[in-house]
């Protein structure tokens, strides 16, 4: 039987009677009602309808005349209910035919707010749009994505279930089955649901569905005991006496539901105590009630009839029909306490649908209240015009309905939006097993309100709610088990998205979350930790100073420096000594200075790269080698050019003048400014962060800017190199004192192997490793400058001074000059040898020749031995032998002190005159003069 029923019914009732009793609402009116149990079906419910739908017409025939009325049903102005959305579908769609205003106080159903199939559908209750949309908010609350879902199949539980179903895809909620129920469905279809149902492994499972038409399921689970279920109950069996029963609560004791939001009606709870079916002598429910509360039975005579009233309800759920016969039942003494039976009728603690068929009534009462108190010309009907009050039609009550805004007797503003529907805020609840009694209670745990903003509607108090009665842990309703953070879920192939497989992030990503659909990609500037749980900044690399592969090469440039600074402090102090003389003293101080610039411009490669330091290692680089090539060449090119030159001219001292000679080295040195300027100004290189040579590591590297431009700052100095490379070569058999020719091309040699090499080097190098490529380029070929140029001098000048003397000087260069006279002079001895021999025939061996320029002959006056000695110490010399492949040659020059006959006067003479010139103009003069000598 249902209890909960028959207390709504009651609830209209009290309504009615507490209107009829009020002064200010409807004064001098009386409102009267018909009930009728649709027993749950649309047969039964269409029947009652039909009855005072054929009433209206009858009056509107306006037959008063024809026949006796004085026993007249009234015309019937509104219908409260019906409970199912079912039921309510079926009689709404009839009585929208004639605009019979019908206030259902729990047909939740989102179709019915479809005005155009609808037209006179109002309701007291919430659309279940909101409810199937909490039901997803409370899913995703508690981190399920794996549920199943039954539904009643009518109007109720198909576009409920359709709605949450939509809610579901869009929160990656994954249905595993879906199956609709019927209190009319036969044993077999529910053992296939309940064979679903304990078959899978969905833990929850969402119920759209009425008391009724859940009860069989529910019942066979109980036989099976199939335990450890969460069930997530819609409001129209969330509170349910026919399923929230202590015997099956082992099964469904962790059921969270809905409620409607409970109101307060003053003296209620008095008036359903004094339900009688003596005093209730216009409800014909009464009886029945009674007998089924005390389990007794009524002789028919106490049985009357329902009265005549002008309002239809109609029930979710039939109230019963009086299961047991009198002849089982003992007879009712009417003396029975209705106070001492523990039922869902007394349970009035939380007025939720009887406080809606309460608002139900009310609206309707203000409808007319608003008929009664129009002013004509204020209207809602032509021109303003009112409806008469005592002459009141159904389509005009229906008319005030939909512009109905009255407060309720909790201060709570009703009015009904455009679609016939009142928006309103649900409970949570939970269901508890007394203590006291072992009865089930609705603990409320939360609430949900509509009116909030999305993802602030929903309130849950976990500590309240018991799952399975009992425990406190959150039941686990997933397909998969939850991805730690640091992975991601994967899909598998021919399975729902929730059910996955956690797979490991990518280097470079990271996810910080349980059950990360995607890994997010760390910034541009960091790098996933080891687990992937986040990002730590990527490490920085350059060729830093305090690392040590900085600090050895800025130890090799410091030390370069400092060599090369030796130098030249060396070659200053000595400055006015032969042999510094002699390399040409001005060009050796220039060529100095840029090899110190040639090892300072190394140290802008070290340390972070900045944009003005990237600007500037490149052009000082280049500048710096091309202003010591360039000296380089000057100074060979010149002295090779002396020494082929068989007559100094004036023309000679003039074109190859200082000046001449440092306008040479400017000419050549400006090209490569020329370079370095273009370079700077169309693409001038920038610091950069290289993040693509490897994923953990940000290499700070100066972008060149153009690549062709460093290979024409490069390819000009190779240039260089290789034409004095050329003349070096040339000139390698020139007097060592004069021009370090072996040394020269030497030091080229060394040159071309280290750029040669510096080219695949620096293309298969990345990062900091670039730029040590180059600093080591830069400092092998410097260092290879430097010592073979300038540290043989060195040593003569601080550790072989006897060799420091301008006889070593004129002795080099006059041992070159009879070396080239005795090339000559062997060259027409063999012509000549061989023009004889082809004239004369002759055929004799040619014996070796042997020239000297020293005497053959004794001294016929020789020296005693003290005269001999002092006379050898006087007397400087040198001596030269040189081998030909047809003879040998030897030479021998002496220099002696100045003596009164005239060839010794005029050596004097020559020696003189060298000294006050410049050193390389000596170079000339013994060039051409000794060989006459």
């Amino acid at each position: 039987y249902n209890f909960r029923g028959f207390r709504w019914l009651q609830a209209m009732i009290f309504a009615i009677e507490e209107i009829n009793s009020s002064p200010t609402l409807l004064p001098n009116m009386t409102l009267g009602y018909r009930i009728f149990d649709t027993c749950n079906t649309v047969s039964k419910a269409l029947e009652a309808t039909l009855s005072f739908v054929a009433q209206n017409k009858i009056d509107s025939l306006n037959l008063d005349e024809f026949c006796n009325c004085s026993e007249h049903i009234p015309s019937t102005i509104a219908v409260v209910g019906a409970t199912g959305s079912g039921i309510s579908t079926a009689v709404a769609n009839l009585l929208g035919l004639f605009y019979i205003p019908q206030v259902s106080y729990a047909s939740s159903s989102r179709l019915l707010s479809n005005k155009n199939q609808f037209k006179s559908f109002l309701r007291t209750i919430p659309n279940d749009e909101h409810q199937a949309t909490a039901m997803a908010d409370i899913i995703e609350y508690f981190r399920w994505n794996w549920v199943g879902t039954i539904a009643a199949d009518d109007d109720y539980g198909r576009p409920g279930i359709e709605k949450f179903r939509e809610e579901a895809e869009e929160r990656d909620i994954c249905i595993d089955f879906s199956e609709l129920i019927s209190q009319y469905s036969d044993e077999e279809e529910i053992q296939q649901v309940v064979e679903v149902i304990q078959n899978s492994t969905a833990r929850v499972i969402v119920v759209f569905s009425s008391g009724p038409d859940l009860e069989p399921l529910i019942k066979e689970i109980v036989r099976r005991n199939i335990t450890g279920k969460i069930w997530l109950a819609s409001e129209a069996w969330a509170s349910s006496s026919l399923i929230a029963m202590p015997e099956f609560f082992r099964v469904i004791g962790s059921t969270i539901g809905f409620a409607l939001k409970a109101g307060q009606i003053p003296g209620f709870r008095e008036f359903l105590q004094k339900v009688h079916p003596k005093k209730s002598s216009n409800n014909g429910f009464a009886k029945e009630f009674w007998e089924e509360t005390f389990n007794c039975y009524l002789p028919d005579g106490s049985k009357n009839s329902p009265a005549s009233t002008s309002f239809h309800k109609g029930h979710e759920e039939g109230l019963g029909s009086g299961n047991g016969t009198s002849a089982f039942r003992p007879p009712c003494t009417g003396d029975e306490n209705i106070t001492s039976v523990e039922t869902p009728y007394m349970d009035y603690t939380h007025l939720r649908i009887s406080y809606n068929v309460y608002l139900a009534v009310y609206s309707i009462a203000h409808a007319l209240q608003d008929i009664y108190t129009c002013t004509p010309g204020k209207g809602l009907f032509t021109n303003g015009s009112c409806a008469d009050i005592k002459k009141v039609e159904a389509w005009q009550v229906l008319k005030h309905l939909r512009h109905l805004n009255f407060t309720n007797n909790m201060g709570e503003q009703v009015d009904f939006d455009e679609f016939g529907d009142l928006v309103g805020n649900y409970s949570i609840i939970n269901w508890h097993l007394s203590p006291e009694d072992g009865s089930v209670v609705f603990e409320e745990v939360g609430h949900y309100n509509v009116y909030a903003k999305k993802g602030e509607r929903l309130f849950i108090n976990e500590n309240k709610i018991l799952w399975s009665g009992f425990s406190k842990e959150v039941p686990f309703s997933n397909c998969s088990r939850d991805c730690l953070p640091g992975t991601r879920k994967g899909i598998i192939e021919g399975e729902p998205t929730c059910c996955f497989e956690c797979v490991d992030c990518p280097d470079g990503e990271y996810s910080d979350e349980t059950d990360a659909s995607a890994c997010d990609k760390c910034p541009e500037d960091y790098w996933s930790n080891e687990n992937h749980t986040s990002c730590i900044p990527k490490q920085i690399e350059f060729l830093a100073w305090t690392e040590p592969f900085g600090i050895a090469l800025t130890l090799f440039a410091v030390l370069g420096i400092f060599l090369t600074s030796f130098v030249l402090g060396v070659f200053t102090k000595f400055r006015n000594t032969p042999i510094v003389k002699a390399t040409n003293r001005e060009l050796s101080y220039l060529l100095l200075f840029s090899l110190l610039c040639c090892f300072s411009s190394s140290l802008f490669f070290i340390g972070e790269p900045q944009n003005w330091t990237c600007r500037l290692r490149q052009p000082a680089f280049g500048i710096s080698f091309v202003l010591c090539i360039s000296c380089i060449l000057v100074k060979t090119n010149r002295v090779l050019l002396v020494f082929e030159a068989k007559i100094p001219t004036s023309l000679h001292r003039k074109w190859w003048g200082l000046n001449l000679q440092f306008l040479l080295v400017f000419l050549c040195t400006f090209v490569q400014i020329v370079i370095c300027v273009i370079w700077l100004y169309t693409a001038p290189p920038s610091s950069y962060r290289n993040h693509e040579l490897e994923d953990e590591i940000i290499f700070i590297t100066c972008h060149e800017g153009s690549l062709m431009a460093l290979g024409f700052l490069i390819g000009y100095t190779c240039l260089l190199a290789a034409i004095c490379f050329f003349f070096a070569f040339k000139s390698r058999k020139l007097p060592e004192n004069f021009n370090e020719a072996k040394f020269i091309t030497f030091s080229m040699l060394i040159f071309f192997i280290v750029w040669i090499s510096f080219i695949p080097a620096y293309a298969s190098t990345y990062g900091k490793f670039v730029s040590a490529v180059e600093v080591i380029a830069i400092l092998a070929a410097s260092f290879g400058l430097l010592a073979c140029i300038f540290f043989n001098k060195v040593y003569i000048i601080l550790f072989k001074p006897s060799r420091n003397t301008i006889e070593e000087v004129r002795c080099s260069t006059a041992a070159h000059a009879f070396k080239v006279a005795a090339r000559a002079t062997l060259r027409r001895s063999n012509v000549s040898r061989k023009r004889s021999n082809s004239l004369g025939g002759s055929t004799g061996s040619t014996p070796s020749s042997s020239i000297s320029s020293k005497s053959n002959h004794e001294d016929p006056f020789p020296l005693p031995a003290s005269a001999e000695r002092q006379r050898q110490q006087q007397q400087r010399g040198c001596k030269q032998k040189v081998s030909f492949g047809s003879g040998t040659v030897t030479l021998s020059l002496s220099f002696e002190e100045p003596q009164k006959n005239a060839m010794a006067n005029r050596n004097a003479k020559h020696r003189n005159s060298l000294e006050a010139q410049n050193s390389d103009d000596s170079l000339m003069r013994h060039r051409a003069l000794l060989p006459l000598q």
